[in-house]
């Protein structure tokens, strides 16, 4: 019977991977991941931003009948230094994290500052439970003391005196108008978004601020920081 001859024993061997590939796409995986975290970050952070947008120009109550001229781009805060009835320094990015309804005249207050003092004090109280989500700022175009009455008057609004040239940098009036004519609102974002007209209804403005406020409760929380607190009268 013939026989077959022996034949060496053979072994398939197939590749390993080398380290560096392997390590590769381990790298890959965790840059993705890296990056999905980052996005979401970035998200949440941007989500009042979000918010304030679709809230005004797509979730706003009974269409777009606002009363008040929407200001579009909107105008964040300017880095301008205020300064407050003590003196001190007090930047108008400090006023952020609520919502602003603005006033500006010198400091003798004429009877149409007089009218919007009143007007401003009479809107927020008019807010009810919502009115601490809403400040009283009065911007001074000068640096002359204010009267007794006038500062006791003002006792509960945010005054501070600015630079009148460097404010009209940022606010502006309408066509024909004066800064001090008009009553502004601005956002917790900081963006000045609304500009009431001359001479304004206060039933209409203030059927516009319960308007912002109803549709911003649910991002918009009442007070500030307490190292972020704004400068009052005194």
């Amino acid at each position: 019977m013939a026989q077959t001859p022996d034949e060496p024993l053979t072994l398939t061997v197939h590749s390993l991977p080398a380290p560096e590939q392997a390590g590769g796409s381990f790298d890959a995986a965790k840059t993705r991941a890296g990056r999905w975290k980052m996005i979401a970050l970035l998200l949440v952070s941007a989500s009042p931003v979000i918010a304030s947008y679709f809230t005004y120009y797509v979730v706003r109550p009974e269409g777009r009948r606002n009363y008040g001229e929407l200001i579009n781009p909107q105008r964040p805060l300017p880095a301008l230094a205020g300064v407050d009835a003590q003196g001190r320094s007090a930047p108008l990015t400090g006023l952020k994290d609520q919502w602003l309804l603005i006033s500006v005249a010198d400091s003798a207050c004429d009877e149409l500052c007089q009218k919007h003092l009143y007007l401003q004090h009479q809107l927020r109280e008019g807010l009810g439970k919502e009115r601490d989500r809403l400040d009283w700022v009065w911007l001074r175009t000068d640096a002359l003391r204010l009267t007794e009455p006038l500062k006791a008057a003002t006792a509960a609004a945010t005054v501070l005196q600015v630079d009148a040239q460097a404010l009209a940098g940022w606010l502006q009036p309408a066509a024909g108008q004066r800064l001090q004519d008009h009553l502004y609102v601005v956002d917790p974002i900081g963006n000045w978004m609304m500009r009431f007209p001359a001479n304004a209804d206060p039933k209409q403005i203030k059927r516009d601020l319960d308007r912002l406020l109803r549709a911003s409760a649910f991002w918009d929380k009442p007070g500030r920081l307490p190292d972020a607190a704004p400068a009052v009268s005194g």
